[in-house]
């Protein structure tokens, strides 16, 4: 019995022929129409390019059945209405150099001719002067006399009814429905000089009015992103990025709140999407997703919109020159901490000074006015490590002297600082205006009570001083090598392979984290230094815990991510313990810590470490005024 495998029929040349353009439009139709959303998107495109004032969208069985976009831009004469249903039609360019300088939404010339080839479609569109519009049926190509107001109406009804395998693929109407209306909210987002409207088996679903940026904002994505988020504005060169990026506390549990948007077209970039999240490195806790709505100007000739048939994607010619500008523009917002914040007064003068002498207006191509407040105020953008608009620490002593002032004042063994810390310019405000205010208590060795104008504030006092022993930490590494203090007997311990591998190939970044560890034998490390702010730390746990850090990262990442890591776990170990008594003075010295520390509001793993507690909610809990 023969059980091996039938041989394979003997292949037939067949010959090379022109493919029918029908059958080349449906191949096309493959790439640019997925599902109804991406009809909503190509026509709006459409509509937004011709200039539209007022956009409306009906949608019927989810956009399956039906999908019309109604604009009241300029129109289509009649003699080029054929011309628009044409493959690679297209008023948007006309040579290579207008292609590498795109400004419009559109400009491929294959959006209409593909829906046509998948569904029966229909315009209609009248010219300023025309007497009356034109209705032209895409199937049959009759050309009728309409009745409507200037602008364009597309049809577009039975999608996929020519692919029956490809309209298999579609969901139920509520999911395709969602799709279509989050399409429509892309544009809205970025043109709050266009009103938009919604309707789904003739009921009004949606519908955004022309307003300031600011409102449009409110209105799609809700009051409570605007409270809960941070103004992005920073400009250099051909280069401006503004919006807003959510607060770590904000993060959601998915990324449905993320939008980017290159020269106004809405894009995925896995660079820039890199970048944000980069920024919320050391301040969003576990597998949260931030919220941001960001916009970003540049050269058209820097960026090439001309990557996929769906135009979502970009390729810019400097990706790590965009990544750098991105990350440091979004961690710039975010590093304020909320007890620092302005009072409204001031903020409502900065942002006023602002938008006078920027000239800013709610209109494409121009950041709106509210973009500019006094934690996001115009700022240059620099590729380096860092940025020139931080405070730069004078020298590795000065910080040195700082970090063991604060090591003295938690109770660490280290020599009193001769010279004022880093934050000692920072002016001393009176009592009543400590935003954190002053401390009243301790909770178990574990939470610090203060009471300010607004009631009661807890702190975990822990954390706190993570976060702030860390910064100090990235403040002394930016300068020069943290420093060390020499041990009078080395610390040994065994060690693995991976450990001593990794101390041998990772000296040089050991003696800039003010670390000094090298093999003593086969099996043993030790350790002849530490760095001089975290002296009342376990030198060994400390050792472990860097050289485990160190061995993920390997020489092509960057060794400032690593760096940050290692220094997060640094800080996790020099940080003042959960039961251990502190005095007031020492409480209030955490508090004062804070208010002038970045990104205060979180620790080095994203956790809260202080929370308010108005008059307002403690009388809530014990129903006074009721």
């Amino acid at each position: 019995m023969d059980l091996s495998s039938p041989s394979a029929p003997a292949a037939q040349r067949r010959a090379i022929r022109e493919l029918p353009d029908e059958l080349i439009s449906q191949i096309a139709a493959g790439e640019v129409v997925e599902r109804p959303a991406s009809v909503v998107r190509e026509l709006v495109d459409n509509a937004l390019d011709a200039g539209a004032a007022q956009i409306t969208v009906k949608l019927m069985a989810g956009g399956v059945r039906s999908v019309v976009v109604e604009d009241d831009g300029l129109g289509i004469p009649v003699e080029e209405l054929p011309l628009a249903l044409k493959r690679h039609a297209t008023s948007k360019i006309r040579n290579l150099d207008e292609l590498e300088s795109v400004a419009t939404m559109g400009f491929r010339g294959e959006a209409l001719a593909a829906i046509s080839s998948v569904a029966e479609m229909a315009v209609s569109s009248r010219c300023d002067g025309a007497p009356h519009a034109h209705r032209l049926d895409a199937r049959s190509g009759e050309l009728a006399p309409a009745a409507r107001a200037r602008g364009t109406s597309v049809e577009v009804r039975e999608l996929f009814f020519s692919t029956p395998a490809r309209r298999k693929f579609l969901k139920t109407d509520a999911t395709e429905l969602a799709h279509c209306l989050e399409s429509v909210r892309r544009h809205a987002l970025a043109r709050p000089d266009v009103g938009f409207t919604v309707w789904h088996e003739g009921k009004l679903v949606e519908q955004w009015r022309i307003a300031s940026s600011e409102q449009r904002l409110a209105d799609v994505l809700g009051t409570e992103f605007m409270a809960e988020s941070r103004a992005v504005f920073a400009e250099t060169g051909p280069l401006r990025v503004y919006g807003r990026a959510g607060l770590p506390e904000a993060a959601r549990s998915r990324a449905d709140m993320q939008y980017v948007y290159v020269n106004g077209r809405f894009v995925r970039d896995k660079l820039i999407a890199h970048g944000i999240r980069s920024a919320y490195e050391d301040v969003l806790h576990g597998h949260r997703q931030p919220c941001y709505v960001l916009f970003i100007e540049i050269a058209p000739d820097r960026v090439d919109v001309n990557v996929h048939p769906t135009k979502i994607e970009v390729r810019f010619r400097d990706g790590r020159e965009m990544h750098q500008k991105v990350r440091y523009a979004v961690q710039d917002a975010l590093a304020l901490s909320r007890s620092t914040e302005a009072p409204a007064a001031m903020v409502q003068q900065a942002q006023q000074a602002a938008a006078d002498a920027a000239g800013f207006r709610p209109a494409p191509g121009n950041p709106p006015a509210w973009f500019a407040q006094p934690a996001a105020e115009p700022r240059p953008i620099h590729g380096g490590s860092t940025p020139s608009w931080r405070s730069p620490i004078a020298n590795s002593a000065q910080v040195s002297l700082a970090l063991a002032e604060v090591a003295t004042l938690y109770g660490q063994s280290a020599t009193p600082a001769p010279t004022p810390a880093p934050y000692a310019a920072a002016p001393a405000l009176p009592q009543h205006d400590w935003p954190l205010g002053r401390a009243i208590a301790q909770i178990q060795g574990v939470y610090v009570l203060a009471e300010n104008a607004q009631g009661l504030i807890i702190v975990d006092m822990h954390a706190a001083h993570e976060r702030v022993v860390y910064e100090r930490l990235k403040a002394s590494l930016g300068a020069a090598a943290i420093e060390s203090q020499p041990l009078l007997i080395p610390v040994t311990f065994a060690a693995t392979p991976q450990e001593i591998a990794t101390a041998e190939a990772q000296g040089p970044t050991l003696e800039r984290l003010g670390l000094d560890i090298a093999p003593l034998s086969a099996k043993v490390l030790a350790v002849r230094a530490r760095p001089a702010a975290l002296a009342g730390g376990d030198v060994v746990e400390l050792a472990r815990s860097v050289l485990a850090e160190l061995a993920q990262f390997d020489a092509s990442q960057a060794i400032e991510r690593a760096q940050h890591e290692i220094l997060a776990t640094m800080a996790c170990h020099g940080a003042v313990r959960a039961n251990r008594q502190l005095t007031l003075d020492e409480m209030n010295a955490l508090l004062r810590d804070m208010e002038r520390t970045e990104r205060a509001d979180q620790c080095n793993h994203g956790r809260p470490t202080w929370r308010q507690l108005t008059m307002r909610e403690l009388d809530a809990l014990f129903m006074r005024g009721r």
